[in-house]
Order: structure tokens, then C-alpha cells, then sequence
């Protein structure tokens, strides 16, 4: 079940989060700010030090199952940065973009 997706971009801060149900929404926006900073502390860990590759690797961070909901999320990603409007690293506020996240999370919860 899907009940918060976020985008993050290449430096390492949110594009998007959206989260359902809304109560909840605090919640999650510090699920992935605490996110962020593992990440971020694993690759300035890399920088001091030579550490392994494989240490970096997180783990599958979704179920095989789920591909399909993470494709349709990708390909509409992938519109947004198409579109000649948008600027990358700006916030996304497409509403194609927000409307598919909103169906698929209804449709998984």
C-alpha cells in the first residue's frame, strides 16, 4: 500500500511529497527528511573514506509486485521533466502529475 511517494532530486532535497491520508501528512514529510540524511551521512561517509560500493546500496526499497504502480509513477515523472515549462530542480506542481499520484494511492489503499 502506497501512502506517501516523494521525489527527490539529484541534490538530495524533496521535489514533491504527497501523503494520504493527510493526517498523517507531518509524519511522513519527516519519514523522508530522515531519509535524506541517511543517505546524505552514507555518502559523505564515502568522501572521508574509501568505502566499499556495495555499502552504499540501501536495499530494494520497494516490493517486485509493485513495479507496475512505480513504472506509471516514473512515466509521469518523466513528463514533467519533458515539459519545456518546467525548470528542473524547481518544485513539481503539475496537477497530470499530482492526479496520478492521487489515483494510484487510491487505488492501492
Amino acid at each position: 500500500m502506497a501512502v506517501c511517494v516523494a521525489v527527490i532530486a539529484k541534490e538530495n532535497y524533496p521535489l514533491y511529497i504527497r501523503s494520504i491520508p493527510t493526517e498523517n501528512e507531518l509524519k511522513f514529510h519527516y519519514m523522508v527528511h530522515t531519509s535524506l540524511d541517511v543517505v546524505d551521512e552514507k555518502i559523505s561517509a564515502m568522501g572521508k573514506a574509501l568505502v566499499d560500493q556495495r555499502e552504499l546500496y540501501l536495499g530494494l526499497l520497494y516490493p517486485t509486485e509493485d513495479y507496475k504502480m512505480f513504472r506509471k509513477l516514473h512515466n509521469s515523472y518523466t513528463d514533467v521533466m519533458c515539459n519545456p515549462f518546467y525548470n528542473p530542480g524547481d518544485r513539481i506542481q503539475s496537477r497530470a502529475f499530482d492526479g496520478m499520484v492521487t489515483s494510484m494511492m487510491i487505488q492501492v489503499c
